[in-house]
């Protein structure tokens, strides 16, 4: 007889214990004002299932009196508790069932309550069926996985998604919300698939970006528009290689923007670009890739 044809009857009668409503001796508050709810549970499966959960219960252990022990937990929202608190009486969870920032929150919270097994599973999952949404909202998992050191196999994902497939990053649905950092780190790289002329436009993209308030025009800037946008790229224009731009490119995709430049640079790229020896160039140069060199 196989021995996981018990398994079901015993997360029935764990989940039965969940919902216990007489020998519970925990009480956790979940959530901020005004939306708080409180749970019921028990301290033996949270001290053995929860790394958390058992250094709260350790100095919040129950009176004689009587009085039961209560935890709070403002940081997590109610409803991804309340999955996480059956996964952790049945040791069972179908992500199937929700919607990917849903998953995203369960595993920050599965991270808090230091539900390792948790997070190993929701990374694999997420790496595994919902990578494309994750191109897609590449600012949101990568600000995610940098701020917590757990999330190894989102982190290498973000890694080998920067260095290997840039261009999804920068088609991402939100590319101009990205830290300056992260962009600077794209833009240097030898790997980078893409024409030069390209990567000056999603600079310039995410430059705009940052100050909603200049005209897609440059026409129509003023001279502190100019220098607003300046400050912006400042950091993102050395990385940019604008000799690989053909002299057509330089003229309608770099003059309009010549106060944005240091003045050393410009000067050096226009008398680069107005040497009749450099006319010949017809075609943006595209970096070249490390299989390449």
């Amino acid at each position: 007889m196989d021995d996981n044809n018990l398994l079901p009857k015993l997360f029935q009668n764990l989940l039965e214990i969940l919902n216990d409503e007489e020998y519970y001796d925990v009480t956790i508050e979940v959530g901020n004002d005004p939306y708080i709810k409180i749970f019921r549970a028990h301290m033996g499966i949270l001290h053995y299932r929860s790394t958390y959960l058992r250094r709260m219960l350790s100095t919040n252990k129950k009176n004689n009196d009587g009085t039961l022990v209560h935890i709070k937990l403002p940081n997590i929202l109610p409803e991804i508790f309340q999955i996480i608190l059956r996964y952790i009486y049945s040791g069972r969870i179908s992500l199937e069932e929700y919607d990917t920032l849903d998953i995203i929150k369960i595993l920050i919270a599965g991270s808090e309550l230091g539900l390792q097994e948790l997070i190993t599973y929701i990374q694999s999952f997420l790496i595994k069926t919902k990578a494309n949404w994750m191109e897609q909202n590449f600012n949101l998992i990568y600000q995610t996985c940098f701020e917590n050191n757990s999330f190894l196999e989102l982190q290498n994902f973000c890694a080998n998604l920067t260095f290997e497939e840039p261009d999804k990053i920068f088609k991402s649905l939100n590319f101009a919300s990205i830290p300056e950092k992260l962009l600077i780190t794209i833009i240097q790289s030898d790997n980078l698939q893409m024409e030069e002329i390209q990567v000056w436009k999603y600079v310039l993209k995410w430059g705009l970006a940052q100050n909603p308030e200049l005209s897609s025009d440059p026409s129509n800037f003023s001279k502190e528009d100019f220098n607003t946008l300046k400050n912006s790229l400042h950091n993102c224009i050395p990385f940019i290689r604008f000799y690989n731009l053909t002299s057509d490119e330089f003229s309608k995709e770099i003059l309009p923007y010549k106060k944005v430049f240091p003045k050393e640079l410009y000067k050096d790229l226009l008398k680069y670009f107005l040497d009749s020896n450099n006319q010949s160039i017809k075609q943006s140069k595209t970096r070249m890739t490390a299989k390449e060199k």
